[in-house]
């Protein structure tokens, strides 16, 4: 293809992947098209296609890389919600806890779970910390 293909070609390839990222969540497709505009931008000046085709790759790889580091950063700073928010609490049992017949209550701070755990059965009054969860309940380890 020659490059006048390959302009358009870009441009294209721009155009569907920002809009792509504007339409989804994630900031998935948003460091490929990052690297399609300088792919692009490339196209425009004359610079051979594998160039352009190397470009693309590299520029993609290092803002799909840089975008995962400000996404992971950013989530840092929201704060847990929903049952995430019990993870590492501590609270007490309160219906013992088998985890053969999945049955068992703790309470964290002013909450009634169902809880689970992948040790033994836990007696009511013992202290646990929440470790996990799994779908509606919360996995716990007993605390000495």
């Amino acid at each position: 293809m020659d490059n006048e293909t390959w302009r358009w070609v870009w441009v294209i390839a721009t155009l569907v992947l920002g809009f792509g990222e504007i339409v989804t969540a994630g900031f998935f497709m948003l460091p490929f098209a990052v690297g399609a505009l300088v792919a692009t931008i490339l196209a425009w000046l004359d610079v051979a296609p594998l160039v352009q085709l190397l470009t693309f790759l590299a520029v993609s790889l290092a803002a799909l890389f840089v975008m995962q580091r400000f996404v992971k950063k950013m989530n840092k700073d929201i704060p847990r919600m929903g049952s995430n928010r019990m993870l590492g609490q501590r609270g007490k049992v309160t219906e013992i806890i088998d985890p053969q017949s999945g049955s068992g209550r703790v309470r964290v701070e002013t909450e009634d779970w169902r809880a689970t755990t992948d040790g033994d059965d836990l007696e009511v009054g013992a202290a646990v910390r929440v470790t996990g969860i799994r779908g509606t309940r919360l996995v716990v380890e007993k605390v000495d």
